[in-house]
């Protein structure tokens, strides 16, 4: 019963440390960018979009679709900037230990 009692105090450990860092990640911020820099995005560590910011040349009513693309380009170049820092994070907290497939933390 010891082992028991250690792996749910270990199990407890891990919880307050999981919800420290969901905290923390929510004060990251990781950019993303397209058009060789012209337009960029700034997500925070859980994926929430926080800024977007559009060199005012590529702002021309005959051509939005482009600039949609582009947007669209910088989200997920952030996006992806963000899962690597969280799975880098992850590994950091699990100390090494691979969670198993499709297990997605913190969100």
């Amino acid at each position: 019963m010891k082992n028991l009692g250690q792996m749910m105090k270990q199990a407890q450990e891990m919880q307050a440390r999981m919800q420290a860092m969901q905290e923390r990640l929510e004060l990251e911020e990781v950019s993303g960018a397209s058009g060789g820099g012209m337009v960029s995005v700034t997500l925070n560590g859980k994926g929430v979009l926080r800024r977007i910011k559009i060199d005012p040349s590529l702002v021309a009513p005959d051509d939005v679709e482009m600039l949609e693309d582009l947007i669209v380009a910088a989200f997920n170049d952030a996006k992806a900037k963000v899962e690597a820092m969280v799975s880098e994070k992850m590994s950091e907290l699990t100390g090494g230990i691979q969670l198993p497939p499709g297990f997605k933390m913190p969100f």
